[in-house]
């Protein structure tokens, strides 16, 4: 069974680019979800004319703490982008896989509704293993299901509160 390890921090500071590899556009859209069910979620990886290059279905159950069950499936290309335009929810962003000791990090710079939202991603060998942040990380988000990539798409920044963004310094 495969166990997805991972803790959310907003971004700070752009610390992190010179750490960063090559940018890998995304799309992603959610087919079906709930809370207390399973997430099944679209992702497309775009070259950078923008043409779909792979794609994979991935289905999420409810995280408990910083884990979570994930299965991740490759999809033909064809079958995901006709998946895309049947969507509900969906978002873009580039996503920069990061050098950084203690895990393996991301970090993932959002577009259009979701602008100008950062965030980083570690994913760990365990729950309770160490991990020394590094200076550019922010606020930690980790089991606050507002940030999910899946809330995100069902209500993107843009339809929030402008005081709510205050609170967390994106405004």
């Amino acid at each position: 069974m495969a166990l997805e390890i991972e803790r959310r921090f907003l971004v700070a500071t752009d610390g992190w680019r010179p750490l960063a590899g090559a940018a890998q556009p995304l799309r992603q859209g959610y087919l079906a979800g709930s809370r207390e069910g399973v997430t099944v979620r679209l992702r497309l990886r775009d070259s950078d004319q923008g043409r779909a290059e792979q794609a994979w279905l991935t289905l999420k159950a409810p995280a408990a703490g910083f884990a979570r069950h994930e299965f991740e499936y490759a999809i033909p290309v064809a079958d995901a982008e006709a998946l895309w335009q049947l969507a509900p929810h969906r978002l873009t962003k580039t996503r920069f896989a990061i050098a950084c000791p203690g895990g393996d990090w991301v970090v993932d710079v959002f577009a259009a509704e979701n602008a100008p939202l950062v965030l980083a991603e570690v994913e760990l060998p365990a729950a309770d293993a160490p991990l020394d942040l590094p200076p550019w990380c922010g606020r930690e988000l980790t089991g606050d299901d507002r940030w999910s990539n899946a809330a995100l798409a069902h209500q993107p920044l843009a339809s929030r509160p402008r005081e709510w963004l205050k609170a967390f310094d994106l405004l």
